[in-house]
């Protein structure tokens, strides 16, 4: 098929280059013109696991383009997707903006039988709008679809390749067929293609993002009362886990949720919750303790030093999560900030975040090359993001470089009774704390 995708951030740029890899046609179209330039030599302008040797072998063959001009996309496209950003306005509430006026571009561009596809995340009832928009503009025919993504930063490739599942929310079945068609490569292992209205698709993917959240969440809520009542979580943790009514998943105490989906999105039906005349208490609920748990752990780190920091603080992980360079929301950012404030030096190391951390913190943060070179002369070491690297390294070399051999381990990386043998004071989350003997 001939396809369009209107926007290259995550969402767009692995949509398209996913849909190019299964054959089809795709022009990829952003008004950066500076990113449209890095895509077009096969250059990704983001870190997403197994992406740029697509996009590479994708443009190549000549299946991918790039382009600002969406009058190079949209009129010969069968099917057109809109993936732009829905970041949170002032109140909380998603930013429609960008998508409408793309929506208005595309109207004056559309031709007969395209089918229109929102990607982006939108509140519930935008797919309708959208389309009443583009039929307020053109008298060519079409359908719309919302087909929202559930791709996860640092296996995005992979999950579009293998989807748990794909919906459709469409009122047309003609649209809903043609979509049928398109995904049909990526379902091959008997995965569903669920159809439905567009306003139960839209609140889909704000129900699987708002539960997600809700129990990493509830883990650390928990972690919290077992500090307080000298009980482990991660006994706990596995006690809960193994029951098939709960399972593993997002139950990993840590720091809390961060990036581009689950603060806005959880915000974001807050406030349509609210509008509606709903009042969403465990929703508002998750949106405190995930605040609170980085706090928590910052005021740990500031209460070990009560007569204050004086040495450097050594940081392992920047991104909000491994396998990303992705810092929007990272529990990193508020921690260093605190930190800062309280009048600490901080060194900072992760493996591809650096840079982005480097444009939100700027020349406040001393960032280093490696790990260990973050540990010189530091009085204390705070893990924040549970990159791999992280899991297996040299203690006595950690504890050769640094000054005082103290860890806050905001990911539980770490074995309390190993680290109190190997000499360190270890801090984890939700369970007890240890010192060396």
């Amino acid at each position: 098929m001939n396809i369009c995708v209107i926007g290259t951030g995550y969402v767009g740029l692995v949509a398209g280059t996913c849909l190019a890899e299964s054959g089809n046609e795709v022009v990829c179209v952003d008004v950066d013109e500076s990113k449209i330039n890095k895509l077009k030599k096969g250059e990704s302008p983001i870190y997403e696991r197994g992406l740029e040797e697509l996009l590479e072998r994708n443009v190549k063959e000549g299946r991918l383009r790039f382009s600002t001009r969406l009058e190079e996309g949209v009129p010969e496209a069968e099917v057109v997707f809109i993936a732009v950003g829905t970041p949170p306005g002032e109140d909380g509430a998603a930013d429609l903006s960008a998508i409408f006026a793309v929506a208005e571009g595309v109207a004056d561009l559309v031709s007969d039988g395209t089918v229109v596809v929102i990607k982006s995340t939108v509140p519930v009832g935008t797919t309708e709008r959208v389309g009443e928009t583009i039929a307020g503009r053109t008298k060519a025919s079409f359908d719309m679809v919302m087909n929202p993504e559930f791709m996860k930063e640092g296996a995005a490739v992979d999950d579009f390749m293998k989807p748990d599942r794909v919906v459709l929310g469409t009122k047309s079945e003609k649209a809903a067929k043609l979509m049928t068609e398109l995904y049909e490569p990526f379902v091959r292992t008997e995965k569903p293609i669920l159809v439905m209205e567009p306003n139960s698709a839209e609140m889909t993917k704000y129900a699987a993002n708002s539960l997600l959240a809700t129990k990493i969440s509830f883990i650390n809520e928990i972690a919290s009362i077992c500090e307080s009542l000298d009980a482990d979580v991660n006994d706990v943790r596995r006690g809960i886990g193994f029951d098939a009514r709960i399972g593993f998943q997002f139950l990993f105490p840590g720091l809390g949720y961060g990036g581009s989906c689950f603060p806005k999105d959880v915000d974001a039906l807050v406030r349509t919750a609210s509008a509606s005349g709903a009042e969403p208490a465990v929703l508002k609920a998750v949106q405190l303790v995930n605040r609170a748990q980085r706090e928590r752990m910052a005021a740990r780190i500031l209460g070990h030093f009560p007569d204050g920091i004086k040495d450097p603080i050594a940081i392992w992980g920047l991104s909000f999560k491994p396998q990303t360079d992705d810092v929007r929301e990272a529990p990193s950012l508020d921690i260093i900030r605190a930190l800062l404030k309280a009048g600490a030096e901080v060194r900072a190391y992760d493996p591809v975040a650096g840079e982005n951390a480097e444009k939100e913190l700027g020349d406040q943060v001393i960032f280093c090359d490696t790990a260990y070179e973050a540990l010189g002369g530091a009085v204390a070491l705070v893990i924040v993001t549970e990159w791999n690297e992280f899991r297996r390294p040299n203690f006595k070399r950690m504890k050769s470089l640094m000054k005082s051999p103290v860890i806050f381990d905001g990911r539980n990386l770490y074995d309390p009774a190993s680290m109190a043998e190997r000499g360190f004071t270890y801090f984890s989350v939700g369970r007890r704390t240890v010192r060396p003997e």
